[in-house]
């Protein structure tokens, strides 16, 4: 009996809420098969009982071309539609509000919330013109929509922070008045280790290991 499966090409393809999912199952199982078998069930979108159906050989081809995908490093992408609304990168990170930084430096580095650090980085557009374009102020409690933005978005911003070694408090206490700025010095010092923005660093180097990591 012949089966045939859609195989993702790219992480476009590739939804956050479909890695998430595989992430929790990937915690509780060990048993590479299994995962393997998931893995294909959720990322190709067919029943398990198909999956099973399929030749070991198959399985293990389409394995490989799903772990290939997340070991892309993609360009940055400033925008993506979900439904009809579309979405752009934060135009001026630099223009970052304080609660706009906790946000990102708490739920980045935690694949459970990272849709509200993504809500930070991605917001609707209102405007646009060519290339340039403004989008919506921040709102908390928005980030539910995001869980349907494509994984080569969610990948393409960490490696994006990541490679720009962003320091965001330098940044930000340019642009704050004294009172704002010690608000600012005592979050990053209550994270533990005196420095947040190591923190945030440390937080993109870890969920960077995670990718790799989850699909081997």
């Amino acid at each position: 009996m012949k089966l045939s499966i859609d195989i993702p090409t790219t992480l476009k393809d590739i939804t956050l809420k479909q890695y998430k999912h595989f992430l929790k199952i990937d915690k509780n199982n060990k048993d590479s098969f299994f995962l393997h078998a998931k893995m294909i069930e959720i990322f190709c979108k067919v029943s398990l009982e198909k999956v099973m159906r399929l030749r070991l050989k198959d399985t293990d081809e389409v394995v490989k071309i799903l772990t290939k995908l997340f070991d892309s490093k993609p360009d940055l992408v400033t925008s993506f539609k979900i439904k009809d609304k579309e979405y752009g990168f934060h135009p001026q990170l630099d223009d970052l509000s304080l609660g706009e930084y906790i946000d990102l430096d708490t739920y980045i580095g935690d694949w459970d919330s990272i849709e509200k650090a993504m809500n930070v980085l991605y917001r609707p557009i209102t405007a646009k013109v060519k290339h340039k374009y403004s989008i919506e102020e921040y709102k908390v409690g928005t980030d539910q929509t995001l869980l349907d933005m494509p994984m080569d978005a969610v990948m393409s911003s960490i490696f994006f922070l990541w490679n720009l070694g962003l320091d965001l408090s330098t940044v930000m206490t340019n642009s704050l008045d004294k009172n704002q700025t010690k608000v600012l010095t005592d979050y990053l010092c209550s994270t533990g280790n005196g420095d947040g923005i190591n923190q945030f660093m440390d937080s993109l180097s870890g969920i960077l290991q995670d990718l790799k990591v989850s699909l081997n």
